[in-house]
């Protein structure tokens, strides 16, 4: 198993829909939250990334699983982790998760090299395999990730 960034995110009122219950694009929001504080972790903030490399991350397919719904004001721990990389596409693994007790959770994002530990007292909501292109910014067509942010990519944290 490779290292998974995780990212907690809190749930806010605006999250939610009518019925109380996060609504189901914000899964889809809070997943990218946690892939670009994985990319800012490896020093690959998306800005950078335009004005450097004349490069853009964009989602090309999604595929999600919806297991259980979170509530107003849930702390959730958002995972990121990468499945499959070539110099054209990553395809990462993402799981939101609910803890079950009170207990020490990370205030700030981070790599774990398994993430087993963290989440063994927390429930599975939602999980999704999220296959990200890479594009030139300028031209909008696919374009092969540089050496020097690939072999970032493929670094281990």
């Amino acid at each position: 198993m490779s290292q998974a960034y995780v990212w907690p995110v809190r749930v806010y009122y605006e999250d939610t829909d009518h019925g109380g219950v996060v609504y189901y694009a914000n899964y889809l929001k809070f997943m990218e939250r946690c892939r670009t504080e994985f990319l800012r972790a490896r020093g690959l903030g998306q800005d950078v990334l335009i004005e450097k490399n004349d490069l853009i991350f964009a989602v090309r397919r999604i595929v999600t699983d919806y297991i259980k719904p979170a509530t107003f004001n849930d702390l959730l721990l958002v995972t990121a982790e990468v499945n499959q990389k070539s110099r054209v596409k990553i395809v990462f693994k993402q799981q939101v998760f609910i803890p079950l007790a009170d207990k020490e959770l990370p205030s700030m994002g981070g790599y774990f090299d398994t993430i087993k530990n963290l989440i063994d007292s927390c429930v599975l909501l939602c999980e999704a395999e999220v296959t990200i292109a890479s594009l030139s910014a300028s031209k909008m067509q696919p374009k092969r990730i540089p050496e020097n942010i690939f072999e970032e990519l493929m670094r281990e944290h």
